[in-house]
């Protein structure tokens, strides 16, 4: 699932792309192959998916992005087409923009450089919803695929071979 992600990323008009490797990052380097993408490891990654956050918008403040578009290696429905939606969004509007699904808003999702910092100060297991769900003003794009995610072994065995 890491390679699908990390092919959206790829395929998508984001100008790079990264992921953040943690617990089996050798495991997920291999799996990686030889795709085009920056390969990060975050070596706190016992400490939660906050510090993942952290480390990529530390790689994301090292470009100097305007912008960075976070997405989870869980949701087997991702899109180069969907990331391109968000990323066209941005551009017309310059405010966050969120998937939107099961009422509520999450990732993927593309943050300004200007809440780096907001999403540096994240801790724990907490992910970037906080952000999205805060009443801040964001663009919501309807995306009812981000729903499925493969969290347990049940959503696994329903996802199939």
């Amino acid at each position: 699932m890491v390679r699908l992600a990390a092919e959206c990323a790829c395929e998508s008009r984001a100008s790079a792309a990264a992921v953040v490797v943690g617990a089996h990052a050798g495991s997920v380097r291999a799996a990686l192959g030889a795709l085009p993408i920056e390969v990060v490891s975050n070596s706190d990654w016992e400490r939660g998916m906050a510090e993942s956050i952290r480390v990529a918008v530390a790689w994301a403040e090292q470009r100097e992005s305007d912008a960075l578009l976070l997405a989870l290696c869980d949701q087997p429905r991702l899109s180069a087409d969907h990331l391109d939606r968000l990323i066209a969004e941005f551009a017309r509007t310059g405010v966050p923009v969120a998937s939107h699904y099961a009422h509520k808003c999450g990732v993927p999702a593309l943050f300004p450089r200007s809440l780096f910092a907001a999403l540096a100060t994240l801790s724990g297991d907490q992910g970037a919803s906080r952000l999205l769900n805060d009443g801040r003003r964001l663009s919501r794009l309807s995306w009812p695929d981000g729903e499925f995610d493969v969290d347990t072994v049940e959503a696994e065995r329903k996802l199939g071979p």
